[in-house]
């Protein structure tokens, strides 16, 4: 499938989580098997040409992404949690959303010195996600070029 069609896969909500804000709803996408396995390969084509040797993924949908992504692969991937989600010490960053703060937080353990990084998320708002976590990325040792 071409990107045209997979974006015909994904649905538009508006007014959704609030008032003038139109939505993109993956389930329609995620759903349709055909649909999720040529995502997964054109994201993955994007993130060879990068010279990925990891996958990063923000909580939740990124996960969905981005773990798919680095499977297709066969690459390790590094879950970008919320606060307090991992088990072990962590690193973290706070960022400023259009509507307040929030936290990302990795273990630092997962990435090796130098280890090219492409993050992978649902959808790319205004970019301070991506950039955050790039950031946090950046201060654990990888080095990080894209975000798909």
């Amino acid at each position: 499938m071409t990107p045209e069609e997979l974006k015909h896969l994904v649905r538009t909500v508006p007014d959704f989580p609030a008032p003038g804000i139109l939505f993109r709803d993956i389930t329609t996408l995620i759903s349709h098997g055909a649909g999720f396995s040529a995502c997964i390969d054109h994201l993955a084509q994007r993130a060879e040409t990068a010279g990925a040797e990891a996958i990063a993924g923000m909580e939740a949908r990124g996960f969905i992404f981005g773990a798919a992504v680095a499977a297709r692969m066969g690459l390790g991937f590094v879950p970008v949690r919320k606060p307090g989600k991992l088990p072990v010490p962590t690193i973290g960053i706070d960022y400023a959303l259009e509507y307040g703060r929030d936290r990302l937080e990795i273990d630092p353990t997962a990435i090796p010195e130098g280890q090219r990084v492409v993050i992978v998320d649902d959808l790319i708002a205004t970019g301070g996600t991506a950039l955050a976590a790039a950031e946090l990325l950046r201060t654990a040792g990888a080095a990080v070029s894209h975000a798909l």
